[in-house]
This record gives structure tokens, sequence and C-alpha cells, in this order.
């Protein structure tokens, strides 16, 4: 199992071990600071949270990270070898007595600037010496502000990006830029995507600027004082060199290559790159990261099955195929974009706007019509914010397909993806917490909620990896062609020893080929009277490597 090497040679020292662990709860890790380290370096790492009980064992989902734990509890050191995998990982704290939730360390390439106290005082910054930049930084105490000083000439474009709740920090985070006289300039606490804000500034003068940092408790409450607290972490992301936006199109195809111009902030020739992307281009899940010379910061981008295509400036509605994809903008107030496409009777049909959910100030609204333009189906809002529409052709023909804003708003930035799907059949399964305690002498239950959609019907299992030996219902549960909760029952005998480790459930067919794995997701979303709460996206959205404690009896 990937556990932390190093840390009591992961569980040798049984004895140790069991006198640190016997009778203390298992750890709670809330965050850990700074929350990203540069491969290659040794650096001492802060776990937020309570340790009833200290070493605790620390797993991580990659090789090239080690966790080895010093005198003071909650104190780590963290080695990342030069060859440690880059971008988001999902660390756990463990004893005896059970796991922690996972919580996010990001890898990064290059190397990061830690938040210098005080940097309260707009006249007394933390300085930034050169761009780019990336600070980890703590809104540490109620009322914190951090303040971070900038050299800017003229006319180039500061970007100042903040991470807080893309990687679950209780904050909704608030930036400003101030003047060398401490006149707010630029001030932004929504990206569009997320609550997470982001400030491009461009100064008609040279000279000195304060970036700041605040922000207020998430979920909201009755405080109105700028939230601290030692879980309030942030990663600052500051640049004044080029800075990729989004491309045009917006999507990239899987089937043929696709000719992209990006869209940013000081590019070299003050004008749009032009990138080809070819067919075979994969990405983690249904996106593309784009990266590379000479913009710093690789961007998302959905990858399609069919033809990604263009909004035509002439009359006209273009015709998309399924699948396929068009994007397109809504340029002006009250505008409707229309298009085409074939369709045959009681063949599912997924239609999807992508607006909202990719920064973009469009409350987008999408409806089907027949050949006599009347509405067929119609959606103004989706999981996301943005519409979507599963629906099925009454015959065969040719359908329009009409996109526009509910607020009828439009403008140079208001871009869209239209995207058009057949639908294949597909089984999704989910726990609702990824850490299992189970009991010597005791039944113990698990429920897995399995979804089939499109018509997925084939045999299919639960089945378990990595339990220990001697543990019944190991040989796991067989799925319902209707789906629902499926419980997994684990015995194990008063005999059992003690077990800390990594499990996994996979969906397995009749043949035994497993074509997917139970996960738990991270993201979530909701509102207590109508207050935000959760967190509809992370640098990780999922867990797919669980962990099991099993305590023996008395």
């Amino acid at each position: 199992m990937p556990c932390c090497r190093g840390i009591l040679l992961a569980l040798a020292l049984v004895s140790a071990w069991a006198g640190v662990a016997r009778g203390a709860s298992a750890p709670v890790l809330e965050h850990l600071f700074p929350v990203a380290l540069q491969r290659g370096t040794t650096n001492r790492v802060t776990g937020v949270g309570t340790f009833d009980g200290w070493p605790v064992g620390v797993w991580v989902d990659a090789p090239g990270i080690t966790f080895r734990c010093e005198t003071n509890s909650g104190r780590f050191s963290v080695e990342l070898a030069p060859d440690a995998p880059a971008g988001p990982h999902l660390v756990r704290a463990y004893n005896d007595r059970g796991a922690s939730v996972s919580r996010f360390l990001i890898v990064t390439p290059g190397p990061q600037v830690t938040e210098v106290e005080p940097n309260d005082d707009f006249r007394r910054p933390q300085q930034i010496e050169s761009l780019p930049a990336s600070i980890n930084g703590r809104l540490e105490k109620s009322g914190d502000v951090d303040s971070y000083g900038v050299t800017l000439a003229a006319g180039q474009t500061l970007i100042a990006s903040l991470e807080a709740y893309v990687i679950a920090s209780p904050v909704d985070a608030v930036l400003r830029v101030l003047d060398s006289r401490g006149i707010q300039v630029a001030l932004n606490n929504d990206d569009g995507r997320t609550f997470d804000p982001f400030i491009a500034f461009t100064p008609k003068s040279a000279g000195r600027y304060v970036v700041q940092a605040f922000g207020f408790p998430y979920p909201a409450g009755s405080d109105v004082r700028f939230a601290g607290g030692p879980a309030l972490v942030y990663r600052l992301h500051l640049s004044g060199g080029p800075w990729a936006r989004h491309t045009v199109p917006l999507g990239v195809s899987r089937r043929g290559e696709t000719r992209l111009r990006v869209i940013g902030w000081n590019f070299p020739s003050g004008a749009p790159l032009e990138r080809r992307v070819p067919g075979d281009a994969s990405g983690p899940g249904d996106l593309l990261l784009l990266g590379g010379p000479p913009f710093s910061n690789p961007i998302e981008l959905p990858l399609g099955e069919g033809p990604e295509l263009l909004e035509p400036e002439g009359p006209g509605p273009l015709a998309v195929p399924v699948p396929g994809a068009v994007t397109g903008r809504i340029s002006q107030a009250g505008e409707e974009d229309r298009y085409t496409f074939e369709a045959k009777k009681g063949k599912p049909l997924l239609l999807r706007v992508d607006s909202a959910s990719l920064g973009f100030p469009v409350d987008a609204w999408l409806k089907v019509e027949n050949a006599r333009r009347q509405e067929l189906a119609r959606s103004d809002d989706g999981a996301n914010a943005d519409p979507s529409l599963e629906w099925t052709p009454p015959e065969d023909g040719t359908y329009g397909v009409v996109v526009g804003s509910v607020v009828h708003r439009g403008g140079p930035d208001h871009w869209y993806r239209l995207r058009l799907d057949a639908p294949a059949p597909s089984v999704r399964a989910t726990v609702g917490a990824g850490e299992f305690l189970l009991k010597a002498g005791e039944t113990n239950e698990v429920v897995v909620s399995v979804s089939r959609r499109h018509g997925h019907v084939a045999p299919l299992k639960l089945l378990p990896r990595g339990l220990p030996a001697g543990l019944l219902g190991i040989e796991g549960v067989e799925v319902p062609v209707a789906g629902g909760d499926v419980k997994l029952r684990w015995v194990a005998p008063k005999e059992a020893p003690a077990f800390s480790g990594e499990i996994r459930i996979d969906l397995v067919t009749g043949t035994g080929e497993v074509v997917g794995h139970v996960r738990q997701d991270l993201v979530t979303s909701g509102s207590n009277n109508g207050v935000p709460n959760g967190h509809s996206r992370l640098v990780t959205e999922f867990v797919e490597r669980f962990w099991m404690t099993l305590i023996p009896s008395p």
C-alpha cells in the first residue's frame, strides 16, 4: 500500500505504534500548511487539526512524497523526490483508531513563497521581488489582511488569482489592489467559476502596488468581521507575464486536430496565440490541460467526441453533427443563437451549454424546436448553473437548438460552448465516506449507491480489494439491474487482528473484467436558508482509494 515511507517504518515498530495509538481517537486533519510544495525539496509542514496520540501515520496517493513526524504534535517534515508527480494529491492521517478524511497537498515544479507575518499594513507589505510568484498564505487570526508588494510597469497587466474555495479552505476570499497611496484600484471576490477571486489590473503609471487578501467565513454566518483561523489557508498566484484566459473554440476534439486561438493577457505580440491540438489528445477524465510557454497557467479544456465548430458570422443556422460542439457568443442584448441538428425517433440526446461553469458571465437558457420553430423542450438551469437537456426526439427529422441569455445581456466576453451527444450506457457507484471503521466480532455495513443510466443493464458485481484476511463478505455483491443502494456486509471474527490500510471497491463484469471503481465524491453543493455551502469545484473532486481500520476485540 502507498503509505508514507519513513514514518515509524510504516508500522514496523508495532509495539511503539500501539503504545502511541492505544486509547486514542482517530486523527482529524483539517488542512496542511503550506499546502503547496516544490518537488525536490524538504519542507516543514503543519497539520491543522486534532491528533489525540502522536505520532500518526500518513498515507499519500502517489510515490515520492514522504511525511515524517517531528517531535511536536501536528508538525511534519515532508520530503518530495525530484520526480514526485506534479499536481494535487490526497493525504490522510491515520492511527489504529481510524483515519482522517482526505486533504489536499499540491506538488509544483516551480518554487513557492511562504507568507511572512506581520504583513497586515499596506504600508509595510511582504515584498514580492520577482514575478511570477506563487504564495502559500494563511488568514491566521480574526480580522487578518495579508499584503504583498509588487512593482509594475505602465501598461503591464497584473494577474492576481487566489485559490481557497477549490482547496476546501473555509473562507470566502477577496482580493484587492492598492496604489502607493493606499487607494483601491481593483477589487474582486468571485472569478465567475467559484467563490475564489481573480483580478486582471493594468496600471496607467509605473510604480509600487499592493495586493491584499482577506475574506469572510465560508459557509457564511452572522459574523461580519474578516475571517481568520489556522485552517484558512490559500494559494495566491501573481504574474506580470503571459496568462491564458480561454481558447476559441472552447473545447478540443478527440476525433481530429483542433486549431485554437488562446486569448489572455501580456502575450508578446499582443494578439491571441495559435495552438494546434492533435486528435489523440487526452487528459484527466473529460478535460485536457493546455499549458506551456509563453503562458504559465494551464487551462482546462473540455474534450469532445465530435468536431469543435465556431458560430458563423453570416446569416443562417449552422448544422451541428451529433456528437459535436459549437463555440458561440451572445454578443449583444437579446441575441438568440440558432443551430440545427439531425435526430432519429426514439434515440435519446444530451444537449448541454457550458458557460458559467467556464467563468463567463452568461446565465444561459437552452431550448429545442421543431422545423416550425415550436418549442419542444427547454432548460435554463442545470446542476452547475448551466442548462442541459436529456431529450428524446418524437420523430425523424431536422430540429433546431437555440441558446440565449435569461437576463437578455450580451457582450464580447459572453462565450458559451453548446454540446450535442448521443449518451452511451453508463454506471456510477458512490459511497458517502471513504474511511471505514470496523470492529472485531461485529457485522459492519457499507452502503454503495449505484446509478445505471441510458440503458445500462450489463451484469455487475461490487468486489472489494485489499481487505484483511479472515474477513467475511469479501466475495462481493451482485448489483441489481435497476441499481439503487447495494449493501456490503463485512463480518470480522472476534479473534481478528488489528488492520489499517488502503482498500478499493471495483465494479466487475461477470467475466471478472474491471469496468470502474466505487468513488467518494468530494464535491458537494447545497444551501441552508439560502446560504451556499459545500464545494462544487475542487482541485481533486473524488476519491477511489479508501481506508479501512479494523479494531480488535478488547
